[in-house]
């Protein structure tokens, strides 16, 4: 039998590989201050318990930081969440980008490919909404709901073409959490600026 040191060290070893392998996806994943949350300001439990959101938890956690909490105003808050959207959007491409390297089969790689695209189309939007906010929350309303097309397409891509990969699964979750809150947001601006647009 190995002496207890041994076993120890085996043991820190272990638990080292297993959290240094999910470090990757903490890119995607929104930093929130778990030991001490930020209490959500009024602005964003509004947006968080809107409609157009499909996980108010996940909404609460995303839009938990100190820049987002001091949001002045559902324009300056909208802003911010196309920040972070496409932060996440960027993160999640990396990853894809990541996986395109690995070899494999013709339809995963036609898959990705596809993905690698939407995920492009979504940095894109997620930047132009940011500067639409302002002059016309309509458009910005429209450019943001047409992300959702985009990486539901990759979705079916991927399912198609049998990828594996939970990395990805959560990434195209999450950006749909941003979709629906930069779709929630620019409705909002809509109906508070009625007659301007």
């Amino acid at each position: 039998m190995a002496p207890p040191y041994q076993l120890c060290l085996v043991l820190v070893i272990f638990l080292s590989i297993f959290s240094l392998s999910s470090l990757p996806t903490s890119a995607i994943i929104p930093k929130a201050n778990v030991s001490l949350p930020i209490p959500s300001s009024q602005l964003v439990e509004n947006l968080c318990n809107g409609k157009a959101i499909q996980n108010h938890r996940f909404c609460l956690k995303a839009l938990s930081t100190p820049e987002v909490i001091a949001a002045m105003d559902t324009t300056q808050l909208g802003t911010l969440i196309m920040k972070v959207g496409a932060a996440n959007a960027k993160a999640t491409l990396n990853v894809y980008n990541e996986i395109i390297k690995k070899p494999g089969s013709p339809q995963a790689l036609k898959a990705l490919n596809c993905c690698v695209e939407a995920y492009k189309y979504a940095i894109l939007s997620f930047e132009m909404v940011s500067s639409e906010l302002v002059e016309d929350p309509q458009t910005a309303n429209y450019d943001v709901a047409v992300i959702g097309p985009e990486i539901a397409n990759c979705e079916k891509e991927l399912i198609n073409a049998k990828v594996q990969a939970p990395r990805l699964l959560a990434g195209n979750r999450f950006i749909k959490y941003y979709v629906s809150m930069g779709y929630e947001i620019t409705s909002t601006l809509e109906l508070e600026n009625p007659n301007e647009y």
